[in-house]
């Protein structure tokens, strides 16, 4: 598992579950980090996060981020994280990009709930179950997200498409954005032409 992560993300990693656990948090890694760990690995330039936290925690959990190696990479971070609920960060000795995303959806929170721990070149990740990385990717809906959704397919073909479908059914329809299930339908129906 460790060889999809390359060695100074693993010390980000690390860094980042100190940190989620110490402020006692709801949260996981998202994004092309878990994509590489739970499906094909690839190459990415950032780590994402998840967590479930009230606004009226940011100012504390932000403060505690520099003891962690983690320092904001704009000006007035928590200004625009109101704006887009996401707190753009940067490790200071390795230079990675932290993207920490404050969730506040039912599907957000209950994956985060749903999160698995997984040993990662000795650091445990808490990483989502592959049907709910499915659904973020997904909604996500860029192409490198569709080729991360074909990969955990290919690597779990027994993942619940059916329970990542309700999900991107009712996101399709709530953000009017038919294209988000009809692509998750035919890279589905693909699979199966192909098995």
């Amino acid at each position: 598992m460790s060889e999809r992560v390359p060695p100074a993300f693993l010390d980000v990693l690390s860094g980042l579950t100190d940190w989620l656990s110490a402020a006692d948090i709801p949260a996981m890694v998202i994004g092309g980090i878990a994509a590489s760990i739970l499906g094909r690995p690839r190459a990415t330039r950032d780590i994402d996060a998840l967590v479930i936290a009230p606004e009226s925690k940011w100012v504390e959990f932000l403060a505690s981020a520099a003891t962690y190696g983690f320092a904001p990479r704009i000006d007035d971070p928590l200004k625009f994280a109101a704006r887009t609920r996401v707190l753009l960060l940067r490790h200071v000795d390795s230079a990675i990009d932290i993207d920490v995303i404050f969730g506040r959806l039912l599907f957000e929170e209950q994956a985060v709930a749903r999160a698995e721990v997984l040993n990662v070149g000795g650091v445990a990740l808490k990483l989502p179950r592959v049907d709910d990385l499915i659904v973020m990717k997904a909604i996500a809906n860029r192409p490198q997200d569709l080729r991360d959704i074909e990969g955990l397919l290919d690597v779990h073909p027994d993942a619940n498409v059916a329970a990542a479908r309700k999900w991107i059914r009712e996101f399709s329809t709530v953000t009017t954005m038919p294209d988000i299930l009809e692509e998750f339908d035919r890279i589905v129906a693909r699979r199966k032409c192909i098995d």
